[in-house]
């Protein structure tokens, strides 16, 4: 082993190093099986199978964040990455890791239940999972794995998006910070002054706007040529850019002012000293689309109930990332893989 390695922070696999471990342990050495269709790739929050007339469409992803409404995170964020393919979200597994001498039946039950409802909710069957209690931990932990299909020609990938798309933005940014912020520091926001009515709807963020983009990523494939489509969650907006741009070797160009900081994240983002363009945001989609269609897919999102807006553009400059200000001065888009709620829990 070298010596005097670099610890790693909290948080996703630099771009850099994950890629590295993926052509060496992946891309390159790995048996190929021709039915893969879109394998381990940076950008690429799922994977997608050749099952002859349809894809299947492979999704896990961990909750580590938090604990309240944990079964609710779970299934939620690993159904955002299966529709964002354009698929069904069709069935789900769970790994529940629960901490030794904190457990009590009342917390396994509440995870099952919270599972069930959200599952029942979205027409998701439940076909299996582990649990088990163990040493090291000092809160649960859910690793989700969800499986989807999609028609082959409704396929959506990060990889798609083409130079001179728009990007469009649903919602605004920081949602799931928000709730994870209230929900996990509610006592300190309390003593720093917030009341319970903030408190309250800063924890409703789960639901409204919400965490999910079930409806919108369905809503906008089922009536638009969409070119990509991408969750924002760990790293928020600028991250999730950066992962389109790098899957699909483009550049960016990103309109400040366009971008919607909601309210109460952005009181939440100068209590906590945070970055709001670099908090995990599940419940925001980017969706790329040819500009001729975007103002068309604009209102029909706004006519169900979803605001969105353009907020830029992918250019054919490769790893150029610029953000334009209200001053029309273009300056470096900076984005982190390491989430700034990190900063915090």
């Amino acid at each position: 082993m070298r010596e005097n390695q670099k610890k790693f922070l909290v948080g996703k696999l630099k771009h850099k190093f994950l890629n590295k471990m993926l052509e060496n342990f992946v891309s390159s050495t790995h048996l190929k099986d021709s039915r893969v269709v879109v394998g381990s790739q940076i950008g690429e929050d799922a994977a997608v199978i050749d099952m002859g007339d349809k894809y299947l469409v492979a999704k896990t992803d961990p909750i580590t964040f938090v604990t309240d409404e944990i079964g609710y995170y779970a299934v939620n964020v690993n159904v955002n990455d299966v529709v964002c393919t354009g698929a069904t979200p069709k069935w789900f597994q769970s790994t529940i890791i629960l901490p030794a001498g904190q457990t009590d039946e009342d917390l396994i039950e509440s995870i099952f239940k919270n599972i069930h409802d959200t599952c029942k909710s979205l027409g998701i069957t439940i076909v299996g999972g582990h649990t088990e209690i163990t040493t090291g931990l000092n809160r649960p932990i859910v690793v989700g794995s969800l499986l989807g299909e999609v028609e082959k020609e409704k396929l959506v990938l990060s990889s798609g998006a083409n130079a001179n798309d728009s990007i469009v933005l649903t919602k605004g940014i920081f949602i799931e910070g928000t709730a994870i912020i209230a929900r996990e520091k509610e006592e300190f926001l309390k003593v720093k002054g917030f009341d319970n009515q903030f408190i309250e709807k800063c924890k409703n963020y789960l639901y409204k706007p919400g965490i999910s983009i079930y409806n919108e990523a369905l809503i906008s494939n089922d009536n638009f040529h969409l070119t990509s489509m991408h969750d924002l969650t760990e790293g928020g907006l600028f991250n999730g850019l950066a992962e389109i741009a790098i899957a699909s070797d483009l550049g960016l160009l990103i309109k400040k002012d366009q971008i919607n900081v909601l309210p109460e994240p952005s009181e939440l983002s100068k209590i906590f000293k945070l970055n709001p363009y670099s908090t995990i945001s599940s419940g925001s989609l980017l969706i790329s689309i040819n500009n001729e269609y975007s103002e068309d897919l604009i209102n029909l999102l706004r006519k169900n109930g979803i605001d969105s807006k353009v907020i830029g553009n992918f250019t054919s400059d490769s790893g150029r990332y610029l953000i334009l200000d209200e001053d029309n001065k273009k300056t470096k888009m900076k984005y982190t893989e390491i989430d700034e709620i990190t900063k915090i829990l």
